[in-house]
């Protein structure tokens, strides 16, 4: 096959004459310039900039141009005159002047490429039939439509984060508030504004993480403060004795990875929200444990508060049944009554998975008045926190929680995206 013929465009005529953009932006450059500046020096400054900073002649640094090296050659002019003078250029220069626009292929050229495929059977219809109309003349060779073709994996949301914005946006539509807190929380807001007293066991170094530094975090105003160990140490004014103890300050300033969400909640009521009120948190959460298909070390919960005067234990146990089936797609579900320090009733719900059995969904119950009072709320406040990696187990069909997490390509690209 006879080498192609190119010619210069307009474009690279005037390249040719006048000097590539390039060049000349880094000719011009004695000392650092600034942008603007070179923007009203400069013809096609766009194009000079690219392919300046492409063959590392010129550096952009604190919005100023700063020369690198001078060009000392440039082959796209050498090969432009060449070309103009009826000599060959090597194809991987012809290919840059073509993608540049600086030549074209002559037509007669396509033209006699194009009349040798004449009557031949071709698989793939190139440019040069296409241009002349010359594939009306040639055989194409039959496709197999029912050959399998090469599997597209396209991209997608990671299946469980998906997941998580589906339950949001559903909570979201059903009236509820999105809260937040800290990841880093102070023990006052993970315990002690829960009621959960200073000797209980679940905030001992096995149950719970500590920050090594800083230790101590910043607590909020005396009032708050001042009737939270009120309520540990007598019960306050809430009909309660209290835990009977002498609460400590400097405990309660500790910091610590947020071990539930229920955090959030004591936060939220502590900011007198207007009631009726529902809210809900989806957050990150961290306590020790022993990893294995259902437990890890660091994993999400969905944390969600009702307050409103005319609730009850029923409204709770409704909520939560609803959750686990139409969210998480549960079959079958049980409650077991259960204790927690800042609720009164307490109810646990396990749901049961098609391969492991019955697996504990979340914690529930109406918050103790020792909680709700000291923070402003006279309201009842039913609660729940709901682990909903366990819950994304259903709903993804697997049957460890560590897959949530999975590099696994093979799994990522077959998961179906939940709608």
């Amino acid at each position: 096959m006879a080498s192609p013929i190119y010619k210069l465009t307009e474009e690279g005529r005037n390249y040719l004459q006048n000097g590539l953009p390039e060049a000349k932006l880094a000719n011009s450059l004695k000392m650092p310039m600034d942008i603007d500046e070179a923007k009203g020096r400069i013809d096609s400054f766009g194009i000079a900039l690219q392919w300046a900073k492409k063959k590392n002649w010129v550096k952009v640094e604190a919005g100023k141009l700063v020369l690198v090296k001078k060009p000392n050659s440039v082959p796209e002019h050498d090969a432009l005159r060449k070309i103009s003078e009826g000599k060959k250029v090597d194809e991987k220069m012809a290919d840059i002047l073509l993608k540049r626009k600086l030549v074209y292929v002559e037509k007669e050229d396509i033209v006699k490429r194009a009349r040798k495929m004449v009557g031949k059977e071709i698989m793939n219809i190139p440019p040069e039939l296409i241009k002349t109309g010359m594939w009306r003349e040639v055989k194409i060779k039959p496709y197999n439509v029912e050959a399998t073709g090469k599997k597209i994996y396209p991209g997608k949301r990671q299946p469980y984060k998906h997941f998580l914005s589906d339950v949001r946006q559903k909570l979201v539509e059903l009236g509820f508030k999105e809260m937040s807190g800290p990841l880093i929380e102070t023990e006052f807001w993970n315990f002690d504004a829960l009621y959960q007293a200073q000797n209980h066991p679940s905030r001992d170094w096995t149950q719970t993480y500590t920050l090594k530094h800083p230790k101590q975090g910043k607590l909020p105003d005396n009032g708050v403060v001042s009737k939270v160990k009120a309520s540990h140490e007598t019960g306050w004014k809430t009909g309660s004795t209290g835990w009977g103890y002498k609460w400590d300050i400097k405990k309660a300033s500790q910091l610590m990875p947020r071990a539930h969400t229920t955090a959030c909640s004591a936060r939220t009521l502590a900011s007198l929200p207007d009631i009726p009120a529902k809210y809900f948190a989806i957050s990150r959460c961290f306590r020790p444990d022993v990893i294995d298909a259902t437990h890890g070390v660091e994993f999400n919960q969905m944390e969600g508060i009702v307050i409103d005067e005319s609730l009850t234990f029923r409204e709770m146990l409704g909520t939560l049944k609803m959750f686990a089936m139409e969210v998480g797609g549960a079959k079958k579900f049980r409650f077991y009554p259960d204790y927690y320090p800042f609720t009164e009733p307490s109810v646990q719900i396990s749901v049961k998975h098609p391969e492991m059995g019955w697996i504990e969904l979340a914690g529930a119950g109406i918050f103790r008045p020792e909680l709700t009072e000291p923070l402003g709320v006279k309201e009842p406040v039913i609660a729940w926190g709901l682990g909903i990696d366990r819950l994304a187990m259903f709903r993804l069909n697997i049957e460890d929680i560590r897959e949530l997490f999975s590099k696994n390509l093979n799994w990522l690209r077959n998961q179906r995206i939940l709608i």
